[in-house]
């Protein structure tokens, strides 16, 4: 597999691009700033180059930019992205006196970056943090959702390498806006018991 983390250069795309690496999975590091980009990505052992470049001939692309450029940075992108797959991890969250909270959009940031995209968005890993990630596979499951079967199965295999527990089918891209929301659950909770909490789904088998 070949993935491009556009948005590598970031704390999460770093730790993400790290975890790949050390999995055996090619990885793109792709910036706005092709420098940035080649000078992060040789601390890793990975390619980097400007985002338009990045994300030629990959099987997936994995948007890791902050939440409020996601989907400008996917409408820059769509015609280099065409078809390939992308994998959204962005949540829209606000910071207030009474804790973290979701934003009040009716719709998930994956459906807005998949009204944009010629190709199919899948949705994941909101659970993740970069800390968790930045020595070793993190130590919970990943949650991934989706309506193409075949972009969802390229992301569970990728969000596979990045935790000891299981990668997950949290079902159709509906459910984005759910898992997005999860994301300022685990900070409150991260930051109550000052900690590095994720999520474990009990009973499968």
């Amino acid at each position: 597999m070949k993935v491009a983390v556009v948005g590598g250069t970031g704390s999460f795309g770093q730790a993400v691009a790290k975890r790949l690496v050390e999995a055996g999975v090619e990885v793109v590091i792709g910036s706005r700033d092709a420098e940035r980009a080649r000078e992060a990505a040789l601390e890793l052992g990975a390619e980097g180059r400007e985002n338009a470049d990045a994300v030629r001939g990959v099987d997936l692309v994995l948007l890791a930019v902050k939440a409020d450029a996601a989907v400008e940075t996917a409408s820059e992108l769509r015609e280099k992205i065409g078809r390939t797959p992308v994998l959204s991890v962005a949540a829209e969250l606000t910071f207030g006196p009474g804790g973290v909270k979701p934003t009040e959009e009716p719709t998930s940031v994956a459906q807005r970056i998949q009204a944009v995209l010629e190709g199919p968005v899948v949705a994941g890993l909101h659970s993740l943090a970069a800390a968790s990630l930045s020595t070793q596979p993190a130590d919970e499951d990943a949650l991934v959702c989706g309506d193409d079967a075949d972009a969802k199965a390229l992301a569970l295999e990728l969000a596979s390498r990045l935790v000891t527990g299981r990668a997950v089918d949290a079902g159709p891209l509906a459910s984005a806006r759910a898992l997005e929301g999860m994301t300022a659950v685990i900070v409150n909770v991260n930051k109550r018991y000052k900690a590095h909490a994720g999520l474990r789904v009990t009973g499968l088998h």
